[in-house]
């Protein structure tokens, strides 16, 4: 053979190995929005698409609040059809009674978030404009705080609502680094490893923050044995055994091997104690779900870990929806 020819069929070789070993590193490094999350308490993923493909039929369109709907009339956006991706980080407020609330967030979106009209709509409702490393950050008022949102991106908008603007910088700046698979807060880059290969939805960190009530967490109205600095990772994924359903995975790192334990326990004793109540639910689709998760829902131990998996229904996840939606229509 050739001289050249080898030589080029070696540098052939290298660049598909090359390509080979990025395509793996990228499957394998947090998405793009989640890196480019400032440092933060807790963050929360959800990959829109793989749901609407795999539960489009048993998904319903929450009804939509006055103020939401003034939003869609005027920008054209609906998050509910347009948003593909949201990363939101959580950051924990020194004084939960004071003006900014126990928490923040700070977040990345990610969809078909393009058009004039929705930068027409951040001029009209901004109190405030700040030029940053090339990006306009349009500063808000909501409901005695200030929302910050920039375009960062042709189809990617960051927002937070932090006190201060540092959040919503650092977001930019990690935009410039983004093209790095493995970038991304100290938080991201010590529990990513610990989500499940599949899960289009997942939460590291103090993500208990939201559901913190009085110093405990509370879902559904009971009160979990876990505390609201707890390091959880919780996700959820197609159920592969299961054809239309989810697999909700909650896993949390105790401080020690017997609290592990202990926890566990109490968790298994407040999974029996919601199953006694189920009987007297009505017959409906979102209760039938709450019964199903009830029903299959484990609690187990390894060293200092405490893992519940369950199986869920898209059902749960609209009754959820439709009663936050209702909630808020009545505000």
């Amino acid at each position: 053979m050739h001289r050249r020819t080898r030589r080029t069929l070696w540098i052939v070789a290298a660049v598909v190995v090359f390509l080979a070993v990025a395509i793996f590193l990228r499957s394998k490094a947090p998405p793009e929005a989640a890196r480019l999350l400032p440092e933060s308490d807790g963050i929360v993923y959800v990959n829109f698409r793989p749901l609407r493909a795999l539960f489009h039929k048993q998904l319903k369109p929450p009804v939509r609040v006055p103020d939401y709907q003034q939003f869609v009339d005027a920008t054209g956006i609906d998050w509910e059809r347009d948003l593909d991706e949201a990363a939101v980080a959580l950051h924990r407020m020194p004084d939960p009674n004071g003006p900014n609330g126990p928490v923040a967030y700070s977040m990345v979106l990610e969809g078909k978030l393009n058009g004039k009209r929705f930068n027409a709509w951040l001029e009209a409702h901004a109190a405030a404009l700040e030029i940053y490393a090339g990006h306009t950050i349009f500063s808000i008022p909501s409901h005695g705080r200030t929302v910050r949102v920039a375009r960062i991106g042709y189809d990617m908008v960051a927002i937070s609502n932090f006190p201060t603007p540092e959040p919503i910088h650092s977001m930019l700046d990690r935009h410039r680094t983004a093209a790095m698979p493995f970038a991304g807060s100290t938080l991201l880059s010590q529990h990513y490893r610990d989500v499940p290969l599949l899960a289009f939805a997942w939460g590291v960190g103090e993500i208990g923050l939201p559901f913190s009530e009085s110093g405990a967490i509370q879902i559904f109205g009971f009160k979990l044995p876990l505390e609201p600095d707890s390091t959880i990772v919780a996700s959820l994924a197609p159920a592969l055994s299961a054809k239309g359903l989810l697999r909700f995975r909650v896993e949390e790192i105790a401080p020690s091997d017997q609290i592990a334990a202990q926890q566990a326990a109490a968790l298994t004793s407040l999974i029996a104690l919601a199953r006694g109540f189920t009987p007297g639910l009505s017959d409906n689709a979102a209760n039938d779900s709450l019964k199903q998760l009830l029903k299959t829902a484990e609690v187990t131990t390894k060293d200092n870990r405490v893992l519940a998996t369950a199986s869920l229904s898209p059902n749960l996840l609209n009754g959820l929806a439709s009663g936050a939606n209702g909630a808020q229509a009545e505000k």
